[in-house]
This record gives C-alpha cells, structure tokens and sequence, in this order.
C-alpha cells in the first residue's frame, strides 16, 4: 500500500490539517481531536480502501486502520507539522463543551497511548526473563539475567517522565520541563534525602516547609498531577516574565513553583490517592475477586468500539506499580481479547465464503495475540454472532480468572504471546490459571460462534424457504414519537449508527411522549424509561431507546405509565418525558427506532421523511 497516498486521503476526509487540533494513535486506529466533527465527511471515509471503521466518541474522532497504523501515521504527521502541540502554553484553545467524563477519558488515552510501545516493550522483557527463569535457562545472580531485568524495569521506574513528556502534550505545556520534574522525582539525591529521613526521622524541609517522604519510581498519579498543575502555573509565569528576559525567567519560575508545589502538596496527595486505589483493589479481591474481571472481560469489545477501554489501562499500571501485580483489568482483557479470536476462528471454520474465511482467519490469529480491532470490526460486529459469542467467553474467561485470583506481573497487550507476563512471585500458579482461563475464553466464545454463525447467503436462502410466506405481508410500524424522522447513520453512537442491534430509523422528538408503534405486548422497560422493547402481533420485535447514555439519568425526567408484560394498541401512551429538562441535562435526545430482528425481513425501508407525528406510519418490513 502507498501510505502517503493513503494518508493523504484520510486528511482530505476529515477536513484538512487545519481542521486537526490533536493527532495520535494506538496499536490499531489514529486518534484525531478535531476542531469541527462537522467538517468531517465520515460516511466517504468508511469507504476508503484501508479504513476499517469510523468512531466518534469520548472527544475523539477515531479512523480504525489495523496493525499498519504507524505506517499510515508517519506520513500523515509530516503534512500536519504545523498542528504540533503549542509549547508556549499560551495558545487561544476552543472552549471544551463534552462532558467531564468524556474529557477525562480523552485525556487518559491521550497520556497513556503514547507511552504503551515503551510499556510493552517492557512487559515482554519482562515476560521472557521469566520465562528463561521458569525453565532454569538463567541464572538469577548471572549478569544475563540482571541485564535483561534492569533494561526492563527501566520502562517502570523511569514511568513518571515518560508520563511527563505524555501529559504536557495533552495538557498543553512544555514537555521537556515537565521531563525535569520527572526527574526531581527520581533523582537519587532526593531517594537518599528521603532513606536517611525516615532512618533520622528527621524531615525534610525546604523553605520551612515539609516534604512528605515518598518514593516516586514507577508511580502514576503524582506526576500526572503536577503535570496539570504546571500547565497552569507556565502561562502566569508567561504573562509576568518581562520580554527582554522571558527566556530565562519564565522556565525558572515554572521550575522552582511547580517543583516545590509537586514534592510539598501535590506529589503526596497523588501517592494517597494511589495507594487507596490500590486498598481498594485489595479490599475488592477479598470480598468479589470474580466481579471486575467478568465485567472487563464480556463487556470490552463495546469499550473498544468507543475507544474508552483506554480509561482502564491506568487502572491496571496503578495496580502493578503499587502492588506489584493487577488482578483486575489486565486478566479480564486476556479473556476477552482470546475470545474475540476464537468467535472470529470459528467463522473462518465454518463459512464457505473464501474472502470471510480469509480475513476472519487472520483477524483471528491477530486477536489471540492481543490486537482485536480488525477481529471486532472486520468479522465480530459485521456478523453480531461472533460479537454475542466472545462477549459470553470473555465474560466466563474473566470470571474464571478473577475466582482463581490471577496475577499480571508486567503487563503488554493482552493475548497469548504474553502469557509469561503471569509468571512472578514464588509459584507457577498465576501461569497456569491464566493459561486455563484463556483456553476456556477460546473455547467458549469459537463453539458458540460456530453454533450461531451464517453466511449472508445462508440467511438470505433460510428466509426465502418455509418464513417467505409469513413475510410477504408487509408490516407496519408507527411512529411512537412526534418530531423529525432521520436516518440511523446520524446517531452518534456506533452501537446505533452502524446498525449493531438492527436496522431502523431514529427520531428527533419535538414532544416528550411515546405511544406503541405497534398492536403487540410490551416484552421489557427498563425502570429508568429511557428504554423498552415490544413484540407486534406479526412478530416484529421493535426497540425504541429515548436519547443517548440516558440511563445514566437513573430515571430522572421519566414517567412510565405501563409496565411489562402489557398489552397495547397503536397510540396508547406507554411513556412520558420532560424532553427539554433532558437536554438541559446536556443529553442528545435522538431517540433510534430499531427492529432488533430485522434478519426475518428482506428489508426495513423507512415509510416517512422528515416531520411525523405519533401513529403515523414509519417503518415498512417486508
């Protein structure tokens, strides 16, 4: 592939350079801030050869590529040259209008993306020397094995400047003093000031005032505090330095402030805050070891599709840094990563079309071995049953692994290639457990798939034969809200947007009222009512979800008036909602309409255009 060549037609697409205010990738997709998502042409980018899926999401505009991401990144850096970050720290920035935990996702994967190569790295170094040493291939006291170990453990200990050069870009301020109160951190003046304090017990202290004794080699969470607190100390220093001597006034004053602010305040309270994460790790092993890496393990491929499993991994570095191992997010992505490699596996077993089983037997094999994107968009959410199938196996897989208390010592991408990365302490046990835990995640996840699994064409002959009667009828479904009638593609949600529950159409209400679309029952309402499915008396299984992430709501500005189970006519009230109290909320009310079984039709084509009202038709099933 010609990656300039292709470069260059992923950054007409999305508007141009200067539509870019950031720009990095992961191991599979490029990770864009842009300044107007609207300038974007999402739909023509899908298209493109090489693009394997388009995602919006957390503030970030996402182009899925695969495992030739660097290659298409380089290039495309070098046309965005003038895009780099601002180091003067004194550049306008647009005002942020996403919600706080859309910003704070974004900025965890803006710090830790860049730096995962370097924690990789280290990870399967780390991997391998254990390995060599299960096997008595070295020797511990050897210079074989305390070479190998301290090349590796300098990716850990040196963590805080990696994360400093990390956290300016993100945060907008010079990276290379931010490196330097890195090193304030780890130098070994202040380790030693800080053994001989706590042998003396006497303090140390600049300027009168104390400076907590604290170790900060391989932490997290102080370094990504100060960081923050320099991006807004370097702008004052910027605007109080006078011209003729900014240059050496302000880096000074940036330095000193930062610096003593860091090791008096700032560095303490992030080594308090990471040790009580870690307390709580511990306290929630004690108590439900299985709970989060059975949620991390089934519900993954749905972060990954937002691009919010990023929000996790710092979790994950905490655990190792402060206790020496993670029970809970890195076994839990083993089990889901292999098992989205088994369902994509399966596929390729069984379909007997030659270009699925060529790409599901690739995207398989690249899944096992901790890379899912191109499993998850090429095989597992283009099919659904492969998706349904590793959720289950990496659920169970989690589960397993979570009772039996696995321990990840170092890290890497979860998958089969570092399954050394379990192997530490005193036994093989955490080895051995994850090596079971990640078999039955394959095994699971590829005999359902294999069960569930059709080709199109299969789908398409099983409809033709003994249900083409029953769907020759044409069905109809009404409107169960008054407003304007758009097509799915502009949900902003992918789980929506690319038809991941069924095809259908979605509504931007003017009211706050929805009737049944359809003569049927109610099957289910979720008790917050920003939900519910009903079942006509033809069998069509409709889903109407009033608004995006509403649930988070938890039933605020929602009245249901009917209950599951009930029976309904077309027109009868089952729901009512405070639509503009919502919005105040800061809540996208598009409301998608969807019939989750649409594969019993030949089509789904929509019955109106723009402005309907309630009980007017809306959806055609044939």
């Amino acid at each position: 592939m010609d990656y300039k060549k292709f470069a260059e037609e992923i950054l007409i697409k999305i508007g141009g350079d200067e539509n870019i205010s950031g720009l990095t990738h992961c191991a599979t997709r490029l990770r864009f801030n842009l300044k107007d998502e609207g300038k974007a042409q999402t739909e023509a980018l899908k298209k493109v050869n090489g693009v394997m899926g388009v995602i919006s999401k957390g503030g970030q505009y996402q182009v899925v590529i695969g495992s030739d991401v660097a290659s298409v990144y380089k290039p495309l850096t070098e046309m965005c040259e003038h895009t780099a970050e601002d180091e003067s720290g004194s550049g306008k920035e647009k005002k942020d209008d996403r919600k706080i935990v859309a910003r704070m996702v974004d900025t965890l994967s803006g710090i830790f993306t860049p730096i995962l190569p370097a924690i990789t790295a280290a990870g399967m170094i780390k991997a391998i020397l254990a390995l060599l040493t299960a096997f008595s291939l070295v020797d511990k006291t050897g210079t074989t094995y305390q070479t190998l170990n301290f090349m590796a453990d300098a990716a850990f200990y040196f963590l805080p400047i990696l994360l400093a050069n990390s956290a300016a870009k993100k945060f907008k301020c010079n990276p290379y003093l931010a490196m330097m109160l890195g090193g304030m951190l780890l130098h070994p003046d202040f380790i030693n000031m800080v053994a001989a304090s706590k042998e003396s017990g006497e303090a140390i202290r600049i300027f009168l005032l104390p400076i907590t004794n604290a170790g900060y080699s391989s932490s997290v969470l102080p370094i990504i505090l100060i960081v923050w607190f320099m991006s807004y100390v370097e702008p004052i220093a910027d605007r109080i330095s006078p011209k003729p001597v900014k240059f050496f006034t302000k880096p000074l004053i940036t330095a000193i402030v930062t610096g003593i602010v860091g090791l008096v305040v700032i560095g303490p309270i992030g080594t308090i805050i990471s040790n009580l994460i870690a307390s709580g790790v511990h306290s929630l092993n004690n108590y439900c070891s299985w709970l989060v890496p059975a949620l991390v393990g089934a519900f993954t491929p749905l972060l990954v599709m937002t691009g919010t499993h990023y929000g996790l991994i710092p979790i994950g570095i905490n655990n190792r840094m402060t206790m020496g191992y993670d029970t809970l997010i890195y076994p839990g992505m083993l089990g889901s990563n292999v098992a989205q490699g088994g369902a994509a596996l399966a596929v390729a077993f069984k379909s007997k079309k030659s270009e699925i089983k060529q790409l599901a037997s690739s995207a398989g094999i690249t899944a096992v071995c901790g890379i899912t994107e191109p499993a998850l968009y090429g095989i597992n959410i283009r099919f659904k049953t492969p998706l349904y199938a590793a959720m289950i196996g990496g659920g169970v897989g989690g589960f397993l692994m979570g009772i039996l208390n696995v321990k990840n010592y170092s890290g890497g991408s979860p998958g089969f290639l570092t399954l050394p990365s379990y192997l530490g302490g005193d036994t093989l046990t955490s080895f051995y457990f994850a090596c079971a835990g990640a078999a039955v995640s394959v095994v699971i996840a590829f005999i359902i798939s294999y069960v569930l699994y059709k080709d199109p064409q299969d789908e398409t002959s099983a409809k033709d034969q003994p249900q083409a009667s029953s769907n020759t009828k044409t069905v109809l479904v009404a409107a169960p809200l008054t407003g304007e009638a758009v097509s799915l593609e502009t949900v902003n949600d992918p789980t929506f947007a690319e038809g991941i529950l069924g095809k259908g159409i979605a509504i931007q209400p003017s009211e706050g009222r929805v009737v049944s679309p359809v003569n049927g029952t109610i099957a289910t309402i979720f008790e917050t009512g920003h939900a519910m499915g009903l079942v006509s008396e033809d069998g069509a299984e409709i889903l109407i979800h009033v608004g995006l992430d509403t649930v988070n709501l938890k039933g605020k500005h929602f009245h249901v008036k009917m209950k599951s189970g009930d029976t309904v006519k077309v027109g009868d009230c089952i729901l009512e909602f405070d639509l503009e109290a919502i919005k105040a909320e800061g809540y996208d009310v598009i409301t998608p309409v969807i019939i989750s079984n649409h594969f019993n039709y030949s089509s789904v084509d929509a019955a109106a255009e723009g402005h309907v009202k309630t009980g007017e038709p809306l959806l055609r099933l044939h």
